[in-house]
């Protein structure tokens, strides 16, 4: 009777383990941590190491319940090393209360309604005939993306661009893009 129940708890324990590691390889890892795609867009972003600057942002600026919220959302997620490339200074400047206002305008210019995936702003950006995918931002402002031979790219209103550097990491309520450099409206 004791080797039954031994053989039922070792079955039990690698089928718990195999359970665990399929389920962690589908799932995109961002920062080292899986992307979660039952979760939402702050529930995930939270566990990445690269993206803890924009969540501390996210949350200066009074917007993880609306990132949390149904959307559907496209998020254009700068790296903490995008945000660190930024003049001296300047992520301290819009984290201060003061700057409330300002730093809601950055972030919500990386958000655009709907659920956008790589293939959707392929295929904008195939039918259109600057072959860009030329999006609105929750803010208000153009985005635009095009698809090169190096990969994607995106295209702020002040000229900037940057690399989509992981596409498609589903989440509950959208799905992310991480880029590589911190888009700015004008």
């Amino acid at each position: 009777m004791q080797f039954s129940k031994m053989r039922l708890l070792v079955a039990t324990t690698a089928l718990a383990v195999f359970s665990s590691v399929a389920v962690a390889q589908n799932m995109p890892m961002v920062g080292g941590a899986p992307m979660d795609p039952a979760k939402t867009i702050p529930a995930n972003a939270s566990k990445a190491d690269n993206l803890t600057t924009l969540v501390a942002a996210v949350k200066a600026a009074g917007l993880v319940d609306t990132l949390a919220s149904d959307g559907p959302f496209t998020v254009f997620a700068p790296t903490n090393a995008a945000f660190q490339a930024l003049p001296p200074g300047t992520v301290d400047t819009l984290l201060k209360p003061q700057n409330k206002a300002k730093l809601t305008e950055v972030l919500t210019y990386h958000v655009v309604a709907g659920d956008l995936s790589a293939a959707n702003l392929a295929s904008m950006a195939r039918n259109s005939p600057d072959k860009l995918a030329n999006l609105r931002t929750v803010e208000g402002g153009p985005l635009s993306v095009r698809f090169l031979n190096s990969g994607a790219v995106i295209y702020d209103e002040s000229g900037n661009r940057y690399n989509i550097t992981q596409a498609d990491v589903n989440q509950a309520n959208g799905v992310v893009h991480v880029i590589d450099g911190v888009l700015l409206p004008k």
